[in-house]
């Protein structure tokens, strides 16, 4: 991982590959590279960091190239282990991992072939090109490498020789379109959507061959196939920061607005297909991974409080290999802002088979989760560049609580309304801003605890989540009743502890814990909605958010600690926005 883009046509490629590597910038990535053919012969230019330290490969003559921006698995970050690859005739950009990528190396290398990178991905180059040399066909020689290759893969493939680009896809998302005498490949729509384009999404088992008069697709035995187009939009602008000095910043802000566009609107929950088996319904099961999974652990707060529905919620990749139990009438529900988190995917898939529906949350159409998916809700929080998620969290909510009060509805039930939210979330973030004013507590600090009982636990999770991801400080999400059993001897002065109160019936409980911590030295930083807790000795600053049902503080409570997380990442030099390690699309396990 983490993007892949190509072109054939009648223009100059570098320019195209590059503008296309900057749209997929967002993914996260810390190598890039373009391989264009010149006159038949493959000149490749690939650098560790940005796509602008590309700058001068603009300058590459050919009409067809491919193009990557590299995620590190398999080999450390640096130029020689960016793709493309080559060997022999062959260039290949690849997403995924190659798990049986040991074993083939010993065969290339027992053939006398020299490997120049640490990746599993060179592993392709050579197998094509091992086959390549047989057949003559680049088709044919990606088939049968595709054969050999065990895990999970998309790959976009050049040959000296040949106008043409083959594509082959495994577990790891491809798209390819056609315009008027061009073709494209990208591994993520932004990269090449542009209004009239006929794009293809490739099913796991089909290859491609993309020339400049058309796209053909095949199936797995490379049986040629007949599929719909579908046309893309106008192409999509390259989101800007505006006012803002980085792209988490401006998503904070547009927290409200991905409220409001995720509440009621889905057609999926007008559907009298969904209705009839949510009217089945008696055990929620929620599959998903990271922010996701912590957005699945709020919605079981609320849907076992209010609706006394049973709701499990699992770590995707956890639940696809438990043999999981799946009761008759259990709705499963994946969330995954990309749709192509390849957990959630598998899980998803387990649930199916085990006899579950499987109803998609997802921020992206024509991603493979809604097209796996029996039901999708997409989210409204539009793009979301920052690889940490701000606004797709409450965009989650949203759906998830528009889900529990169409469940209502039929069931004849009444829910706290959640029309007044977005509102709400505008006031939050406004009082939010003081959380500036909190980072240097953060600084040199040995770890942090995030605090809270029932939905403020969940809460207290996804705001560790949030600042491990951008400052790269231990911190931990933790039951506040559970701090005595061990985890108290952690706490001194240089442990800064947050703790989130939202709901009257366990406020004086968790308070008990900030006593503990206050008495051991540490600074104690409250969320909450009781005033009068904010004015409590032991508190050393506070945000007072708006009253509101608990079951759905989520909405409310984790703006702060958003805002919290953005402002230390600030304080410790680091680049909210890109955050090291991290990639937006986690597309391989």
């Amino acid at each position: 991982m983490c993007g892949i883009v190509g072109y054939i046509g009648r223009r100059r490629a570098a320019p195209v590959l590059l503008d296309g590597l900057k749209k997929l910038e967002y993914r996260g990535y810390d190598s890039v590279g373009i391989a264009v053919l010149d006159r038949g012969k493959l000149a490749i230019e690939k650098r560790s960091g940005r796509v602008a330290a590309l700058a001068k490969a603009e300058e590459l003559s050919g009409t067809i190239g491919i193009g990557h921006t590299r995620w590190a698995t398999h080999g450390a970050p640096s130029e020689r282990n960016a793709h493309p690859h080559r060997y022999g005739k062959i260039a290949v950009v690849h997403n995924g991992i190659i798990e049986n990528a040991a074993e083939l190396r010993a065969i290339c290398e027992a053939r006398g072939e020299v490997f120049s990178s640490e990746t599993d991905s060179e592993i392709a180059a050579h197998v094509i090109a091992h086959y390549f040399e047989e057949e003559g066909d680049l088709l044919r020689a990606v088939y049968r490498a595709a054969g050999e290759l065990n895990g999970s893969f998309a790959l976009a493939v050049l040959a000296e020789g040949k106008e043409e680009i083959v594509c082959a896809r495994r577990a790891s998302p491809l798209i390819v379109a056609e315009g008027e005498g061009e073709g494209f490949v990208a591994s993520d729509i932004p990269a090449l959507a542009a209004k009239g384009r006929r794009a293809y999404v490739l099913e796991d088992g089909e290859f491609a061959r993309i020339t400049r008069e058309k796209v053909q697709i095949f199936g797995a035995d490379l049986a040629l196939r007949l599929r719909e187009a579908f046309l893309l939009e106008e192409e999509e602008l390259a989101p800007e920061k505006g006012r803002f000095a980085h792209f988490m910043r401006k998503e904070i802000e547009e927290v409200p607005e991905a409220i409001q566009n995720s509440l009621f609107l889905s057609d999926t929950l007008q559907n009298k297909e969904i209705c009839e088996v949510l009217c089945q319904t008696y055990y929620f099961d929620i599959v998903a991974c990271g922010t996701a999974y912590h957005s699945g652990l709020c919605f079981a707060c609320a849907a076992e409080r209010l609706l006394r529905v049973p709701t499990r919620v699992h770590i995707a990749s956890e639940y696809r290999y438990s043999d999981p139990i799946v009761p008759r009438g259990t709705l499963t529900v994946a969330v995954s802002q990309s749709g192509e988190t390849a957990d959630t995917l598998a899980a998803a898939r387990l649930a199916q088979e085990r006899g579950s529906k499987v109803l998609a949350i997802t921020n992206v159409v024509h991603s493979s989760l809604s097209r796996l998916a029996d039901f999708t809700i997409f989210t409204g929080a539009g793009r979301e560049v920052a690889v940490a998620a701000t606004k797709s969290f409450h965009a989650q909510l949203a759906a998830l609580y528009s889900l529990l009060a169409v469940l209502a509805k039929y069931r004849r039930s009444c829910l706290p309304p959640l029309e007044k939210f977005p509102d709400l979330a505008r006031e939050v973030i406004q009082k939010s801003e003081c959380a500036a004013g909190w980072s240097p507590y953060f600084l040199g600090s040995k770890s942090v605890f995030f605090l809270g009982r029932g939905v403020d636990r969940c809460a207290a999770m996804e705001g560790s989540l949030k600042l491990k991801e951008i400052t790269y400080l231990p911190s931990e999400g933790y039951a506040a009743g559970e701090l005595k059993h061990g985890t108290l001897a952690l706490v001194d002065g240089r442990t800064p502890v947050v703790a989130i109160i939202t709901d009257p019936q366990l406020a004086d409980k968790t308070m008990n814990a900030v006593h503990e911590v206050y008495a051991r030295g540490a600074n104690v930083f409250l969320i909450t909605c009781f005033p009068a807790l904010c004015t409590q000795k032991e508190v050393t600053a506070s945000v007072l958010i708006p009253a509101c049902p608990s079951a759905f503080s989520p909405m409310l409570s984790v703006i702060p600690l958003q805002m919290l997380a953005y402002h230390v990442s600030l304080a410790v030099g680091n680049d909210p926005d890109k955050p090291r390690n991290l990639a937006k699309s986690v597309t391989v396990e």
